[in-house]
């Protein structure tokens, strides 16, 4: 297994380490950090058994992968520099920053260095959702993508998609939260009761994704197989749709994305 080195250890560095661990690609001796914060390092050891640490500099040394998880209002340059002094010259940078550029980071990195923008997506848990990734040239494809299924899926994009991705797909399970919340709240407002309510709103939600898999039709289709004329769906849909449900989605999806471009060009 390789080692991997977090600068900042942050929520989203501790979901990718807890999903790595518990899934068996990545084993805790393998993990080093380095946090602002002395006692967030102390939790994380004793939380995910990580064995001692070594100083920050003969950890990036160490390192096969460097993450960097500081904020996009941190020392940047700072961070890169101590990279560049101390990183072997075979470890590739994988950046989480929001808004920072591979441009950028290979102008504080060099030419040389391996670079990967990662967006990691919040479901590290679960096996599902995809993080978005964007590679300079010499970025070993094969080896990193083993790292980075240890925390769930990966996309390969163009580095112009990203801020879309991280709008639409990272943002994602927001949307989904947000519709399954109404959606058992509906159900207690006709009249059952919220246990009931908010199994039916899990069981239909993953039933509904594994039809659309097994059938491999278009959502129309499979509306249309279900509402039968003048029949009880078709009057709900109706009303769904006077409640300018699907461009209220959509108009969601464009300020988050819309944002993320903002935050790229601070």
């Amino acid at each position: 297994m390789s080692q991997i080195h977090f600068i900042g250890a942050g929520q989203m560095a501790e979901a990718i380490i807890r999903a790595a661990i518990n899934s068996g690609n990545l084993s805790p001796e393998k993990v080093t950090l380095e946090d602002i914060d002395a006692e967030r390092i102390t939790t994380l050891q004793t939380r995910y058994q990580l064995s001692s640490q070594p100083d920050g500099e003969q950890a990036l040394a160490n390192a096969d992968y460097i993450v960097m998880g500081v904020r996009p209002q941190d020392d940047i340059p700072a961070v890169t520099k101590r990279i560049c002094q101390y990183a072997a010259s075979h470890a590739t940078v994988i950046s989480i920053i929001a808004g920072v550029t591979l441009a950028r980071l290979t102008e504080l990195l060099g030419e040389k260095r391996a670079i990967a923008r990662v967006i990691p997506n919040t479901l590290t848990d679960t096996g599902y959702g995809y993080s978005g990734a964007v590679l300079n040239d010499h970025v070993q494809v094969e080896p990193l993508s083993a790292f980075l299924e240890s925390f769930g899926k990966v996309m390969f994009l163009e580095e112009r998609l990203l801020d879309v991705f991280t709008g639409y797909g990272v943002a994602g399970p927001n949307y989904v939260y947000y519709f399954i919340e109404s959606l058992v709240d509906a159900g207690v407002l006709a009249g059952l009761p919220r246990v009931q309510a908010t199994e039916v709103a899990y069981e239909n939600l993953v039933g509904a994704v594994e039809m659309l898999k097994i059938s491999n039709r278009h959502p129309r289709q499979l509306l249309d197989i279900n509402n039968s004329p003048a029949g009880v769906g078709m009057h709900g849909l109706y009303e769904l749709n006077n409640s300018d449900f699907a461009a209220g989605l959509q108009r969601s999806v464009l300020a988050a994305v819309k944002r993320t471009t903002e935050l790229a060009s601070k």
